[in-house]
């Protein structure tokens, strides 16, 4: 049950997903589960033809989206040689907030020879909402990680553009020896440092970032092939960079609004995929 915030907000839900998952019989299995609502999971779908024993886990949110004071945890525990998709099933709202803020914590773990996608909802913040988000990821130098988070301006039908008070999300990197890759912090405010300033996304309202993390062997010529690919879009900019220690390549995308961002952020995810697992992106059954 959802608790009221008080005037400090102090109070709040605490949400919690601890998921570990390993192969079984050729297929990805759920082996430990622990779960307190808002957050859930239902049963995993296997929907991939290209990869038939591949998971697909769609993380479910109690309710219509985060309040001050709301806290929210999810570990993910990816065993070596295992195959899994996480997703949101909708976007994630995060809304106005008399005091206090919401934070999430994701935290996963991806083991040798796994195959691990992030590919969440976008984040909507509301005018005068206050956001902490946090996303570390322990990845095995042979481990194969795509990773993407998408920001939008907030409800642009009710006119409100980049109108929270703050959004600050950051992304880390790591290898299990504790070694640090990168650690990548998006971070806007209501005042001074607004998304909408020249220097940060200026005119553009939606911000992607898509992480493709694999051996080096592995990821020679696609930093091409993301370039080429995106590139073919006109309403989105694009940018692409190689990441530290060879561990990967990180794309940047900013457009007007969400739906060519979503495309171009689909043909990323589709580009990577045939790339390092030589199959397409497959249909995610989202409506």
């Amino acid at each position: 049950m959802r608790q009221l915030s008080t005037a400090d907000g102090s109070a709040g839900t605490v949400g919690l997903l601890d998921l570990h998952l390993a192969r079984i019989g050729g297929a990805t299995r759920v082996t430990r589960q622990f779960q307190r609502t808002p957050l859930y999971i239902l049963h995993p779908i296997y929907l991939d033809p290209g990869r038939p024993g591949m998971a697909f886990v769609y993380l479910q949110h109690q309710g219509d989206g985060m309040l001050q004071g709301d806290r929210y945890r999810m570990d993910f525990d990816v065993a070596d040689g295992t195959d899994v998709h996480l997703t949101t099933q909708a976007a994630t709202k995060i809304y106005r907030m008399e005091a206090g803020y919401a934070a999430q914590l994701v935290n996963i773990s991806a083991g040798a020879g796994s195959f691990v996608e992030y590919l969440p909802e976008p984040v909507i913040p509301y005018r005068h909402s206050r956001f902490a988000g946090r996303l570390t990821v322990t990845a095995h130098p042979q481990a194969t990680v795509l990773l993407a988070e998408t920001l939008l301006p907030g409800r642009v039908a009710r006119g409100e553009w980049h109108a929270y008070d703050l959004y600050c999300a950051t992304t880390r990197i790591r290898r299990p020896d504790g070694r640090q890759i990168i650690a990548d912090t998006l971070s806007f405010g209501g005042t001074y440092d607004r998304a909408g300033t020249p220097a940060r996304l200026g005119e553009h309202g939606v911000h992607a970032a898509f992480f493709a993390l694999a051996p080096p062997e592995r990821t020679a010529g696609l930093h091409t092939a993301l370039l080429a690919g995106l590139g073919e879009s006109g309403e989105v900019l694009a940018g692409v960079s190689t990441l530290p220690f060879d561990a990967g390549i990180v794309a940047r995308l900013l457009g007007p609004s969400s739906i060519p961002v979503r495309r171009a952020l689909h043909t990323a995810w589709d580009i990577a995929r045939r790339h390092l697992k030589g199959a397409p992106a497959p249909d995610l059954r989202k409506g």
